[in-house]
């Protein structure tokens, strides 16, 4: 069998390993990166995705300016953009220059109703014209690598991926992520990675796989299906942020790392730390730790029922970190052969 690539480059920028951390609104802030870029494996991170009106001065969104925040050492780092005005975008490009991004992104892929509802995101696809004008307009106004993420269509009878792929390369675009879903999917849909493996036959630029890459053997099968030259890694980092780097080092064909369960204790309690400064209220810190928690703790025995349920009643952060130091206490009796070390907590839940 062939071995399978484990860098690209992005013009001048090269990406190694060839896994990135995918944007996800409300998940992929500095905190999360920050733990995912502690464990490893992520050769680019990127933000959530921010208003270009917000970034051009347009409108007051808030929070525009934080959401686009990056640590001095996050290299490479991409600042995803979204909207449907080319010159706003422009010049939301030339604030994310001015910034300090390695790359900026341009989202046509998210599937949300707020954002598609403007005509942004996936609703892009519905408009090639403008879709290709957006792209070739920030291209002009930026000299760092511009990338775009879409998805393969906006439904099941317009899967146009792969052709609005081509018209981004073509107005300058130097990488493409494709994810597997049409907007129709939302999170839902039949695994269908034709579009991407087309768009890979048409491009000259590095395409990277996106969908349902969770863990080796997805990421193995999305590059063989496809030829893509590398992976992006999405909810699977919530559920379990070692993801991408036993990704990486499975193509590296480097034996994977298998965290202990007190690392795993370690890291959530790490990040829970981690979000205190970026809130200006505990209850802010602890919603967004309640958050990765409830996906976290899915492969984790009895994590459903325990863990998730314990962290979710919290009422504040101390709480939290007393029930997360309970389960964990029950686990690595569970991992040494304690066969009943969950009974009495699961009868009393």
């Amino acid at each position: 069998m062939s071995a399978l690539p484990t860098a690209f480059s992005i013009r001048d920028v090269r990406i190694f390993p060839n896994v990135v951390l995918a944007p996800m609104e409300g998940v992929t802030d500095l905190g999360f990166r920050r733990l995912i870029r502690s464990i490893g494996g992520a050769g680019l991170t990127c933000t959530e995705f921010v208003p270009s009106s917000s970034l051009a001065g347009v409108k007051d969104e808030g929070r525009a300016f934080e959401m686009a925040a990056f640590d001095p050492d996050e290299r490479p780092v991409s600042i995803q953009i979204y909207g449907r005005d080319p010159d706003i975008m422009a010049e939301a490009a030339r604030v994310v220059q001015g910034l300090g991004a390695t790359i900026c992104d341009i989202n046509m892929g998210c599937p949300s109703k707020k954002v598609c509802k403007n005509s942004g995101g996936s609703a892009l696809m519905r408009d090639l014209d403008l879709a290709t004008a957006i792209v070739a307009k920030v291209r002009k106004a930026i000299t760092i690598p511009l990338t775009v993420k879409m998805r393969s269509g906006f439904d099941g009878e317009d899967r146009n991926g792969a052709e609005l792929a081509w018209r981004c390369q073509e107005e300058g675009a130097e990488a493409i992520t494709i994810h597997w879903r049409t907007r129709a999917d939302l999170y839902g849909g039949q695994r269908q990675v034709d579009v991407i493996a087309a768009a890979k036959a048409r491009l000259k630029v590095p395409l990277i796989g996106n969908g349902d890459v969770i863990d080796p053997a997805s990421a193995e099968a999305m590059m063989r299906e496809t030829g893509c030259d590398g992976v992006m890694v999405g909810r699977g980092a919530m559920r379990n942020p070692w993801s991408l780097l036993q990704i990486s080092q499975h193509l590296q064909g480097l034996p994977l790392t298998r965290p202990e369960p007190m690392e795993k204790r370690r890291v959530l309690l790490g990040f829970l730390e981690s979000l205190r400064p970026g809130f200006k209220s505990e209850r802010g810190a602890l919603g967004r730790f309640k958050k990765v928690a409830n996906h976290f703790t899915a492969g984790l025995p009895h994590g459903t029922e325990l863990l998730r349920a314990s962290v979710l009643r919290s009422q504040d952060i101390d709480e939290a970190v007393t029930h997360v130091d309970a389960y964990f206490a029950l686990y690595a009796r569970w991992a040494d052969g304690d066969g009943s070390a969950f009974e009495a907590a699961l009868a009393a839940a």
